[in-house]
């Protein structure tokens, strides 16, 4: 286990995220330090924007791509940021994808977009690794993305050290937030009114998943929240929840068994939107929550 690198599931959040100081952003700066201090040299990072149609799923292979625009965000805070694609993962991504019976191939058009840009930016604001995004498949199947997760595992034990991140959301549900204080007034954190108890209680539900299990049961845990009655109060649509799932597959091996996983960091934003940040594992050196 000390040789495997450990697996964050980062929430975006709102594009404001990019461009306001929060506890979150302090913790994603914090943990790219330590995987540069660790030597990592490869990114593989799922988002929650890209999604492939049918039964396939597509591995990010543009050699040159360019980045959507962000909404309320300055662009000097990211319009030039150089992307750095790492083509040949994005080779090695298929090939174990397709090793583990799924139908994988490279999308050589795919420009980069916040979900992922976002937290690069923020953990290696002096330049961006060799990246890799894995999509998305529509059909939003858990165990399906729980597959893509465990198919891209081995990369964890790698010599060349690659990171596996996720980025979704903990509880993610635009139809339930407030957005008033972020159209008037460009602030994305003003709290009115308490988030509301649903959201709370699945918010509550997401943090034991995460928190108190490990390996295969990490990979239920996670699973089986997408039937818990408040899940689709938290998460109208699945799309915020894959990388979740994502995550649970690449850090949920039997070997993972003990492994732990800390609440790094979270943050509220309009209202009824929690941003929790997770790191599963450990350098062996320091990664601890806030």
């Amino acid at each position: 286990m000390g040789s495997s690198t450990p697996v964050h599931f980062f929430s975006h959040g709102s594009t404001m995220m990019l461009g306001e100081e929060s506890a979150s952003a302090t913790y994603w700066k914090k943990c790219g330090d330590e995987a540069l201090k660790n030597d990592v040299k490869h990114v593989v990072i799922m988002g929650a924007h890209w999604a492939a149609l049918g039964d396939e799923i597509e591995v990010a292979a543009n050699p040159n791509p360019a980045k959507n625009p962000v909404a309320y965000v300055h662009p000097s805070k990211y319009v030039d940021y150089k992307l750095n694609p790492d083509l040949p993962m994005a080779d090695r991504c298929v090939h174990l994808l397709r090793a583990s019976g799924l139908k994988a191939k490279k999308n050589t058009t795919f420009n980069w977009i916040h979900d992922t840009y976002l937290i690069l930016i923020r953990m290696f604001p002096d330049g961006c690794p060799p990246t890799t995004i894995i999509s998305m498949n529509a059909r939003y199947d858990p165990h399906y993305h729980v597959k893509v997760g465990d198919a891209l595992s081995s990369l964890r034990n790698e010599s060349e050290k690659v990171l596996l991140i996720g980025t979704g959301g903990a509880v993610h549900n635009l139809y339930r937030n407030r957005w008033s204080q972020m159209l008037l007034y460009r602030d994305n954190f003003a709290m009115e009114h308490p988030p509301e108890a649903a959201l709370m209680d699945f918010r509550q539900e997401f943090e034991d998943a995460m928190t108190k299990n490990s390996g295969p049961n990490l990979r239920r845990a996670i699973t089986m929240l997408m039937k818990m009655p408040n899940y689709r109060d938290a998460h109208a649509t699945d799309d915020h929840f894959m990388a979740a799932c994502f995550v649970a597959g690449a850090a949920g091996r039997k070997e993972d068994e003990g492994s732990k996983a800390v609440l790094g960091a979270e943050d509220w934003e309009l209202q009824n939107m929690c941003n929790s940040q997770y790191t599963i594992g450990s350098w062996g050196n320091g990664i601890t929550a806030m």
